[in-house]
């Protein structure tokens, strides 16, 4: 067998691409908004700060003070205007208040409606997530199909690859399903 395509190398390499969709997974469902505050909610949310669009942790202390509120102090006060338009332009469901020190989003109670439809978003997000991982499977196994061509390894070693391959693409799979599972019963949860 040849030392460029050797069987761990490619099945490391693929779960390793495999877990990153785990991890983007999980912050990607972070960023929903719940029943509960959390400071996932301002991942994506940028300020202004001396013409650089920086992210708000960079640039104060989120904290949740309370099952319904997000406050961000800034650590330099003249940043406080730049938070809270930064809060006003990312539409989170709720309007920021500003009391000269912080700045506050209290977040409305969320309604059935609206979390039958944050299931089925989170349940689209999670296909996704499928569909990519079994796209890295199917760029695995052709990885090997030509190495296979190239006679760099013997069939066997094709078919210990894709077992292996397989194997991986069953766990990741199965990570996904257990974590969307979690994120539905934590959004039908009142």
């Amino acid at each position: 067998m040849n030392e460029n395509v050797s069987i761990n190398d490619v099945v490391a390499k693929l779960e390793g691409e495999m877990g990153e969709q785990v991890g983007k997974l999980k912050r990607d469902l972070g960023t929903l908004r719940t029943g509960r505050a959390n400071p996932q909610l301002l991942e994506g949310v940028r300020v202004e700060y001396y013409g650089t669009p920086t992210p708000i942790k960079q640039v104060g202390a989120v904290a949740v003070p309370d099952a319904r509120t997000i406050e961000v102090t800034p650590w330099d006060p003249s940043v406080l205007d730049a938070i809270f338009k930064a809060l006003q332009i990312a539409d989170l469901g709720a309007m920021p208040q500003n009391d000269g020190k912080c700045v506050r989003l209290s977040l409305p109670a969320m309604t059935e409606d609206r979390r039958k439809q944050l299931v089925k978003t989170v349940r689209k997000m999670a296909e996704d997530y499928k569909i990519n991982v079994r796209n890295l499977r199917r760029d695995g196994l052709e990885i090997v199909k030509k190495a296979l061509k190239a006679k760099a390894i013997t069939e066997d070693d094709v078919k210990r690859l894709e077992l292996a391959v397989q194997k991986s693409t069953d766990v990741i799979i199965k990570q996904i399903d257990g974590i969307i599972a979690e994120k539905e019963q934590e959004l039908l949860t009142v």
